[in-house]
């Protein structure tokens, strides 16, 4: 029993941290659109996000969560990039985004997604990774609490 938790542990820590990269793309995809320009710069909050996320819910602090929530954080920041370009492919041809999605294949859109890449976008994804990492390898110390009042 013990092996397999052993076993079973990473291979659950890994698979949450992927499925909060993608939901932090997918949420990082609504601004996107909606304002009609990248934001790139979104990548460090979201890495500061993700870094919370997994520091407090999928592994304890330390290099095993700095490294889950770097992956995370870059791995938002590519859906974000397959994403928009379904929404480009879906624009252009009058589909849907899942139709659009369906139509043009993964490979498609990676190479859509890595054609529209700027280096400041990978720059602002690397900081991020980055902020995430160092967040999700922190503990939180003990602030002492501030007065509100007067003494």
């Amino acid at each position: 029993m013990l092996i397999v938790r052993r076993l079973f542990a990473p291979l659950f820590a890994a698979f949450s941290a992927a499925m909060l990269g993608l939901a932090a793309g997918a949420v990082w995809m609504l601004p996107t659109l909606f304002l009609q320009r990248p934001l790139p710069w979104l990548a460090v909050p979201a890495g500061w996000l993700l870094a919370l996320a997994v520091r407090n819910w999928v592994r304890s602090p330390g290099a095993g969560a700095a490294v889950l929530a770097a992956l995370a954080t870059l791995l938002a920041a590519a859906y974000l990039g397959v994403l928009l370009a379904a929404a480009r492919v879906a624009g252009a041809m009058g589909l849907g985004l899942v139709d659009a999605m369906r139509q043009a294949g993964p490979g498609m859109l990676l190479q859509l997604a890595r054609m529209a890449l700027s280096p400041a976008a990978a720059g602002w994804s690397v900081a991020g990774a980055l902020v995430a990492a160092f967040t999700a390898w922190r503990r939180p110390g003990n602030r002492p609490v501030r007065r509100t009042t007067p003494r």
